[in-house]
């Protein structure tokens, strides 16, 4: 707790809460806000996010690629991707800057457990070179030379390791008792040395393919900082157990705060308990703690397997269920940020505005700084009116931007809308807001001029 003292005292004048009225809006230009109202419409319209990838086939068939491409660069792409170069990327990334805003890198990727032409080895390879790549570009985006990490970067695991493998490792995870064979420490020394490992449950390729995977994020991890994505419940067991290892190697409190992150998912039952042992472990451990807190987006998937297999449902009963798990969750964490400071670090990732409130309210009573261990995280092209109201205050705020081509990016959002379909019908605040703007500005009532 010494280490509070070195924190300003909150404001004199008492919490002041962010204001999500739109104001922040006079920020972006009237295009901007035109083309961000028409895609939001058009995502919360059911059968555009339903049969995403068949539309978009049928429109190069009828419209042509290049005709089609255009549409889509207008619109969906130009909405939610940064650009396909390191030039669009940059000017991406500098615009939101002059917003208050920050870069949170993500690679698109897409695995198909069915296919072998796309899971074989090379297509994790070549995943890996789209992340060193990525790497490349935050180095360009850095003011100051140096290693990158003041940038952060998604990551799913899956994109370098097979999902097979990780559901194997799941059912040895989750066996009683644990398996020195599967500690962190060994894969963690495994994944630094570069020596063989063998898992004796694995056979011969299964652990060939492991070594790879490791050595891929080993490659990976030693650049910039990674917020590891959280999965299915088959597979996250696994992602932990990397998570725990890469943590064991990069996470020491000597590299100025959590170097990887993990993903917890409050829609599901287990998530409080997962997270409260997860940080006293960490702390008994002497490693810094990076933590993304999400609501969740597999929830109907999961619900279907588990009715399926004639399991228990894993997650949440339901929307108020969640938000409640939710709440608990980021009150664990912002008393864990107060008590252990700049080893611990929190990204509240969430477009919910009362989760929000909660906090920033909570931040002034434990003292925690705007510029500190505590940050928020939004979808580049959405919530807008939050990011840009939070960013303007002073708050760490990043925008996850994916970038890449057309035919890397737009089966990758379709698919992220599908998961994230509540979110895209939520954001009827967010569109109301943005028609009382450009509404204001057409009839030239209390017009803003953009900075």
């Amino acid at each position: 707790m010494v280490w509070l003292r070195l924190w300003h005292s909150p404001s004199p004048g008492g919490w002041q809460p962010p204001n999500f009225d739109g104001g922040a809006f006079h920020l972006k230009g009237t295009g901007e806000l035109t083309r961000a109202l028409l895609v939001l419409r058009l995502c919360a319209w059911p059968p555009l996010v339903t049969h995403g990838l068949a539309l978009q086939a049928w429109s190069q068939r009828l419209l042509g690629s290049r005709l089609s491409g255009a549409l889509l660069r207008a619109s969906i792409y130009g909405q939610f991707v940064a650009g396909e170069t390191a030039e669009e990327v940059t000017g991406c990334v500098q615009q939101l800057k002059t917003l208050g805003l920050r870069p949170l890198l993500a690679v698109p990727t897409e695995e198909e457990p069915d296919s072998a032409v796309k899971t074989g080895e090379a297509w994790y390879e070549g995943n890996l070179r789209a992340m060193l790549r990525c790497v490349d570009l935050s180095r360009g985006l850095l003011e100051t030379p140096g290693r990158t990490g003041d940038i952060l970067m998604q990551l799913k695991i899956t994109a370098l390791a097979s999902t097979q493998l990780c559901k194997e490792l799941t059912s040895w995870v989750r066996r009683p008792g644990d398996s020195l064979e599967l500690s962190p420490k060994r894969l963690a020394e495994a994944m630094d040395s570069g020596r063989d490992l063998q898992v004796s449950f694995l056979n011969t390729e299964q652990n060939r393919h492991l070594q790879a995977s490791l050595s891929r994020l080993h490659r990976v991890v030693q650049h910039v900082r990674l917020l590891v994505d959280a999965e299915y419940t088959s597979l996250n067991p696994t992602l932990s157990l990397l998570v725990a290892a890469l943590a064991v190697r990069w996470n020491s409190p000597r590299e100025g705060g959590p170097w990887v992150w993990n993903t917890y998912q409050a829609y599901l039952k287990d998530t409080y308990e997962r997270l409260r042992r997860d940080a006293g472990a960490a702390d008994r451990a002497g490693l810094a703690f990076g933590v993304k807190l999400v609501r969740g987006a597999y929830l109907d998937k999961e619900r279907e397997l588990a009715r399926l297999q004639g399991t228990e449902d894993p997650t949440q009963p339901d929307y108020e269920a969640t938000n409640q798990s939710y709440s608990r969750c980021l009150e664990l964490m912002l008393n864990h940020v107060a008590h252990r400071g700049p080893t611990c670090h929190l990204m509240v990732a969430s477009h919910n505005e009362e989760s929000v409130r909660q906090a920033t309210k909570r931040m002034w009573e434990l003292d925690i700084p705007l510029d500190g261990p505590i940050c928020f995280g939004q979808l580049l092209g959405m919530c807008d009116h939050v990011s840009l109201a939070l960013g303007q205050a002073g708050y760490a705020v990043y925008k996850s931007i994916p970038y890449g081509s057309l035919e890397e990016v737009i089966p990758y959002l379709i698919r992220r809308a599908q998961e994230n379909r509540s979110v895209l019908r939520g954001a009827r605040r967010e569109r109301e807001l943005l028609s009382q703007e450009l509404r204001r500005r057409l009839l030239g009532r209390g017009l803003r001029v953009p900075h």
